[in-house]
């Protein structure tokens, strides 16, 4: 039986001070280290284990796992990185605190940029300190201005029947630590969640979901590890 955890990252820096990060790499706060680590911790006293893992190439994904991975004595495992995985990019509210942009344009504006499904926030600058098209990690990568989660779910599923699906129906136990946006991506398909009911989906930091598959990757049952 397939069995697929995801792990959304322990709380970042911009997580702790309510800014839209997006595709910024901002790290983990003191908080989300200990979070990945308890996850870690909790994972191999309930006895999982793994044969492959796969995150995102940002920081705060990337270090989760290997907090993950250290506590369970996994660090050795083959890991997976891909750009497809990350947060979905906020556009130009990337950086910005999002009380403050309550204040500016009203709560109703806010919640169409952070809940609707396929209305994405105003594109960001090229010339904006938070672009990212110059990173050495997006090489060859042509990365969006802005993104809807429609526009996620575009690029996190193509890369899942790709890469990961393999894996899984080879019987290959999966963890991926990744993002709110990327893994309500993997959500909604796994568990044909409808557009409507999607963006009301809450991921926490650092609580491992596990995926309990039937070999056609059909859903047998779907839990948090901390809840069994």
């Amino acid at each position: 039986m397939p069995t697929l955890v995801l792990l959304r990252h322990g709380q970042s820096q911009w997580n702790l001070e309510n800014r839209f990060t997006g595709w910024w790499d901002s790290d983990l706060s003191e908080k989300g280290i200990g979070e990945a680590r308890q996850a870690g911790r909790m994972l191999a006293d309930k006895g999982y284990d793994f044969d492959r893992c796969f995150t995102s190439v940002q920081t705060r994904a990337i270090r989760t796992l290997h907090l993950v991975l250290h506590e369970m004595g996994r660090l050795w495992l083959p890991t997976t990185k891909n750009w497809q995985l990350n947060e979905r990019h906020y556009g130009d509210l990337t950086g910005l605190n999002k009380q403050e942009m309550i204040d500016k344009v009203g709560a109703s504006q806010v919640k169409i940029w952070r809940r609707s499904f396929d209305i994405p926030p105003p594109p960001l600058e090229a010339d904006s300190p938070y672009a990212v098209a110059g990173d050495r990690r997006y090489a060859g990568v042509t990365v969006p201005d802005s993104e809807s989660l429609k526009d996620t779910i575009a690029r996190v599923l193509p890369y899942f029947e790709a890469e990961i699906a393999p894996a899984l129906r080879r019987g290959e136990r999966v963890i991926i630590s990744a993002h709110g946006n990327s893994l309500r991506a993997l959500e909604k398909h796994l568990s044909n969640i409808p557009d409507d009911e999607i963006v009301g989906l809450e991921i926490p930091t650092g609580q491992p979901i596990v995926y309990e598959l039937n070999d056609d990757l059909t859903v047998k049952d779907r839990y948090y590890a901390s809840e069994r």
